[in-house]
């Protein structure tokens, strides 16, 4: 391994996650220690470098554009020793490391994860919503009638019918995703920067708008999608199996997709103006 230089961003693999440090000299690392060589959540400190590769290997990370120098990202690193604020999704190792060098708290691990949970929650929602749909109605299981039943039952508990059923279903599912969006990776935290509070709670915001615009777009792709356009019982009958077919399945597919959108545009809208407002701002 490459002898490192103060300053140096250091990464070292714990399989399925990595582990990030700052070197700052005479062979010692500040770290946040949370998630370091085990479950156990732990502050910001300075550790040996066999304390921080903990039997592990690790690499250099290249920061050609580093807004601090060196010896500013080192002292960057030692004034926050103490902390203990550790948040896998909020505030994790890489944040802590990316922000002493470039000023910015970013993660790439908690970038990608993001991207991968919402599909995850969005399938889940989906699934949900289908199963809520065949067992409400008059009429249960997932045939055109049961899914028209299913539908015009939860439109009812607000006064409407098959359409407020829709709005309602993927309304819940869109507002529940972006909840959780917005207690995790979008949580307001006092011990971050005012740059980064301002760019979570804009995200925060956003994530609502994106599960209310999902929602209306799903009600407009099922008035649209099919060959009777409309929301009357034929037009949402005929949108929701166009909607169905085109991942291979009926009307009862047509539900999951049109549950699972608002959650994935309340993270996609959140979590993506969360990122271009920190970008813009720099």
């Amino acid at each position: 391994m490459m002898k490192p230089k103060i300053g140096d961003h250091l990464k070292s693999s714990r399989g399925i996650y990595t582990h990030h440090g700052i070197y700052v000299g005479n062979g010692r690392v500040v770290h946040y220690s949370g998630l370091a060589d085990g479950l156990q959540s732990g502050p910001v400190e300075e550790v040996s470098l066999e304390e921080f590769s903990a039997g592990h290997s690790y690499e250099i990370v290249e920061h050609p554009n580093r807004k601090f120098s060196r010896e500013e990202s080192v002292r960057r690193a030692k004034s926050r020793i103490g902390e203990t604020a550790y948040s896998v999704t909020g505030n994790n190792c890489e944040h802590f490391v990316n922000w002493c060098i470039e000023g910015d708290h970013k993660s790439e691990q908690v970038d990608r994860g993001t991207a991968v949970a919402s599909g995850g929650i969005s399938t889940v929602a989906g699934i949900a919503g289908r199963v809520v749909v065949a067992s409400a109605g008059p009429v249960a299981g997932l045939s055109g009638a049961g899914v028209m039943s299913g539908l015009a039952t939860i439109g009812g508990v607000v006064g409407g019918g098959a359409v407020a059923g829709l709005g309602l279903i993927g309304g819940a599912g869109g507002l529940a995703g972006a909840s959780l969006v917005n207690k995790t990776v979008l949580k307001d935290d006092p011990n971050l920067d005012k740059k980064e509070r301002k760019a979570r709670n804009l995200g925060r915001k956003a994530t609502y708008a994106g599960a209310i615009a999902g929602t209306a777009g799903s009600i407009a792709a099922v008035s649209a999608a099919g060959t009777t356009a409309g929301l009357s019982a034929a037009g949402i009958t005929s949108g929701l199996a166009a909607i169905g077919s085109t991942v291979g399945g009926g009307m009862a597919a047509g539900v999951v997709v049109t549950t699972a959108a608002p959650v994935a545009a309340a993270a996609a809208v959140g979590y993506g103006l969360y990122k271009v407002f920190k970008w813009f701002g720099d």
